[in-house]
């Protein structure tokens, strides 16, 4: 490859220059943020699961480096900027302490909110991100979709999510209600099987 030309932008590379940029934001609340690896790959969980980002810690890598893991099914930069983030306060603290106080205390006060388990950009944090992935460029990724299960051999109502496939029987009497939000995602679920009241 001649000198004039750079190498063709990856993901890891994409990724690795968002952590480059996040610096400053995290030391400028008082975090370090330590050397990391980062990829877009399948959690320890595997490919059904609802976790959608992933830190070890150093003691389990032999390069002694926090490692990330951004699950493939998120395709929206500002989503997996989203979920760095909050992997990254897993690798302030090593890991240490799951989503308890002193998680709590880093992700507050870089702009993550919610439960901790999946705390997600606020609305400053989220426009910061919006902004990083219009600087950052094209992220060379396409979402990978799950391969959907066997269907059920029921007419019994449900609710399934779009995104995740995450599914959930529906009762009677919440029919009129219609479909749940994905606890994930946030977004409405998709009927399936027969919501008409005269199945029951």
């Amino acid at each position: 490859m001649p000198a004039s030309e750079s190498a063709p932008l990856t993901r890891e590379t994409w990724l690795q220059t968002a952590v480059t940029e996040l610096r400053p934001y995290f030391s400028a609340r008082g975090h370090t943020l330590p050397p990391v690896q980062v990829s877009i790959g399948f959690t320890s969980s595997g490919m059904r699961s609802m976790t959608v980002g992933q830190c070890w810690p150093t003691l389990l890598a032999a390069d002694h480096l926090n490692h990330i893991f951004i699950i493939p099914g998120l395709g929206d930069p500002v989503e997996i900027l989203d979920t760095l983030v909050h992997e990254l306060v897993h690798a302030v603290l090593d890991c240490h302490h799951g989503h308890g106080k002193e998680f709590k205390e880093i992700a507050l006060s870089v702009g993550l909110e919610g439960r901790m388990r999946s705390a997600h950009a606020g609305k400053e944090l989220r426009a910061r991100l919006t902004d990083l992935a219009a600087r950052l460029g094209p992220l060379p990724h396409a979402a990978l979709h799950k391969r959907p299960l066997a269907t059920i051999n029921t007419k019994r109502p449900r609710a399934r999510c779009k995104v995740c496939g995450y599914e959930v029987p529906m009762l009677k009497k919440f029919l009129d209600y219609g479909p749940p939000l994905c606890p994930q995602h946030k977004t409405e679920m998709e009927k399936i099987g027969d919501w008409d009241d005269s199945f029951f």
